[in-house]
């Protein structure tokens, strides 16, 4: 199967709203890096494809002179989704001369944060009990995730 990625057109609605909320509980999801409440699915971004199924998903918005990620689901492990899908990105953010990505994950997110680094990104900034105040706007965060308490916010960038 060949993997295919693109930006989300309208018709993606129903397939975008499905993925972020088996994901994220919903398609409100909270900025954790601006402490405030975004729709993740009224945002751009690209969708991945294996074959005819959705294999992932990403959304993004322009974020003072960078471009901050807000989502990224692989929805198939192992297959090179999400490198397809940040590469889109940066491709967007080299196209509008932005030189910097930036995402922020939790502190149980350890599968994440091995990829994010190995895809270049570096940790900048670790914001204790960030995901306090996230819960404040958005109280179903979960407290944890395969024993870990979700604690803390994790800020990466990539300078492209």
């Amino acid at each position: 199967m060949t993997l295919s990625v693109r930006p989300i057109e309208p018709v993606d609605l129903p397939a975008v709203t499905r993925v972020l909320t088996d994901r994220w509980g919903g398609t409100t999801v909270v900025a954790l890096g601006r402490g405030e409440l975004v729709d993740a699915a009224a945002q751009p971004g690209f969708i991945a494809h294996l074959g005819d199924d959705v294999a992932g998903l990403i959304t993004y918005t322009p974020s003072d002179g960078s471009v901050e990620i807000i989502t990224v689901d692989a929805l198939i492990p192992g297959q090179g989704v999400g490198r397809a899908l940040l590469d889109a990105v940066c491709a967007v953010a080299v196209e509008r001369g932005v030189r910097r990505l930036s995402l922020i994950t939790t502190n149980d997110n350890t599968r994440a944060l091995r990829f994010y680094q190995r895809y270049g990104f570096d940790l900048v900034a670790l914001h204790r009990n960030g995901v306090e105040r996230a819960r404040a706007l958005k109280p179903d965060i979960p407290a944890e995730a395969d024993g870990i308490p979700i604690k803390h916010e994790l800020e990466l960038e990539l300078i492209l």
